[in-house]
């Protein structure tokens, strides 16, 4: 049964960019948008993290947390933050095991070819740890300014 809005959201410990390990519970208090992407240094996935980090003071001022899940390794994740000097933390999810919690991990077909992966998803979860809106099969355009605008007008 997949997660959804009005549930607690499923916590998980995760290895960051930063070394450490990061449990979504680590961010009670604070809201938190939690953002899967098929991988790093892709276009749609690197327009969607330089939107969220354009828009990282906003949310940072609305007491938001942003934190973006792919199967890439941390290795990865330190370049594409670095390439593109992203404010917020990357978690590697190696096993997909979080990406098949949140029901993101699915069966995907690309040039005929299919293939398991992620498919892009946005959970903004409140400071109390329950999920308060999803987005699944995320389009990047305008959806960072989707996202900050729900925000503002249902957590602030």
């Amino acid at each position: 049964m997949p997660v959804q809005a009005g549930e607690m959201a499923p916590d998980f410990k995760l290895e960051a960019n930063n070394g450490e390990t990061v449990s979504l519970s680590d961010y009670r208090g604070k809201n938190v948008v939690l953002y899967f992407y098929p991988k790093d240094m892709t276009p749609g996935c690197t327009t969607e993290a330089c939107d969220f980090r354009d828009r990282h003071d906003e949310f940072r001022n609305l007491n938001t947390v942003i934190l973006g899940v792919s199967t890439d390794p941390v290795a990865r994740h330190e370049k594409f933050i670095a390439k593109y000097d992203l404010p917020f933390l990357l978690l590697a999810d190696e096993n997909h095991e979080v990406c098949e919690l949140y029901d993101v991990w699915k069966l995907k077909k690309n040039f005929g070819k299919e293939y398991m992966g992620i498919e892009r998803a946005t959970f903004v979860i409140d400071a109390e740890g329950k999920i308060v809106k999803e987005w699944r099969k995320v389009k990047v355009k305008g959806h960072v300014e989707e996202a900050l605008q729900f925000i503002k007008e249902a957590l602030a």
